[in-house]
């Protein structure tokens, strides 16, 4: 059976194929346009299986608001230079939305939900990875949720590289954004330092300490002065006791270096807040309430925050490939394997 151009077009816009795919499907199953978009599928799964065990750490974000509901997505590539194809660009968009529209409880229920053009998002990405010819995963993917009176905050950036949804209450549709530009540049982890968990500050603290002793074997090499280490991480280990302890040893500084005792009252806040600044490096590392406003750093977000009447309800920071381990590729070794 002769094959027209008119139906190679007709399979094309229905699976995304190229040319050469959906007109050998159409002459495999002799012009049967319903056979050969199952037959592209099938080969489509085919290929989607030979690529399982594929690392895909590139790709994009996706976010998308509908109403009261909120999506963010990360959606992986195996490499950065088919997340810039215009068809995985516009798949991220569709899926997010699907995604916000559908509002699925977990990544199986997601995986069923319909696209505007019929196909399962299960569908798509098979489609999307014979199609493209890479690994195409929907590796992650959040809802946000707000009420009347509150705003969302979305923001991409670096073309899709981070995306972040915040949820403030008290605010303008600004501010929501603003926080969200902050949080992705800055990376926090929580809200508040409350919600750090104890060995995780730790953790942090250790690490910290390491990075002070590798910068004081720098600073021996020129004479300068070590610097000391951190003795606490977070405002939850600044009990009163240990506050009230700073507080004894400022002022017997004070003395020691013999400053009038009627100006210590004038001085010893200064010196606390120092205290405390110093001993919560972990909070404004991770706590975003207690990092510097990357705007305006002469105060912390929760003092913007503050200042503009607004509560910081949640947010959902993605960066693609975050906590992916990604192949190491040896060039060399790939073209002596392949002279063989």
């Amino acid at each position: 059976m002769a094959i027209t151009a008119k139906q190679v077009k007709e399979l094309r816009e229905r699976t995304g194929a190229g040319v050469m795919d959906a007109k050998k499907a159409l002459v495999e199953v002799d012009g049967d346009m319903d056979k050969a978009i199952e037959y592209l599928h099938d080969k489509g799964m085919a290929k989607a299986a030979k690529k399982a065990d594929r690392v895909a750490a590139e790709g994009l974000t996706g976010v998308y608001v509908a109403g009261n509901v909120a999506a963010i997505t990360e959606i992986n590539s195996e490499t950065d230079f088919v997340s810039q194809n215009e068809k995985f660009v516009n798949l991220v968009k569709d899926v997010t939305k699907t995604i916000a529209e559908g509002k699925p409880a977990n990544a199986e229920e997601a995986s069923e939900l319909k696209m505007e053009d019929g196909k399962t998002l299960s569908q798509a990405f098979v489609d999307a990875t014979a199609t493209i010819g890479e690994k195409i995963v929907l590796r992650r993917f959040a809802l946000e949720k707000k009420n009347d009176d509150q705003e969302f905050g979305a923001y991409q950036h670096n073309g899709g590289q981070i995306g972040v949804i915040t949820v403030l209450e008290g605010a303008d549709a600004a501010t929501a954004k603003h926080l969200a530009m902050h949080i992705a540049a800055m990376k926090p982890k929580v809200i508040s330092p409350d919600e750090l968990d104890d060995d995780f500050i730790t953790e942090q603290l250790a690490l910290m300490n390491h990075k002070i002793d590798q910068d004081n074997e720098s600073r021996a090499l020129v004479h300068k002065k070590p610097l000391p280490h951190l003795v606490y991480g977070s405002a939850k280990q600044l009990t009163d006791d240990v506050l009230a302890k700073a507080k004894e040893d400022i002022k017997a500084e004070l003395k020691e270096e013999g400053k009038p005792e009627k100006i210590w009252d004038r001085i010893i806040p200064g010196k606390m807040q120092r205290f405390i600044d110093d001993n919560t490096q972990v909070d404004k590392q991770f706590a975003v309430l207690s990092q510097d406003y990357i705007m305006d750093d002469s105060k912390t977000v929760g003092e913007f925050l503050k200042d503009k009447g607004a509560k910081l309800v949640s947010f959902t920071r993605y960066e693609v490939g975050e906590g992916i381990e990604k192949k190491q590729e040896d060039f060399a070794a790939e073209v002596r394997e392949q002279m063989k």
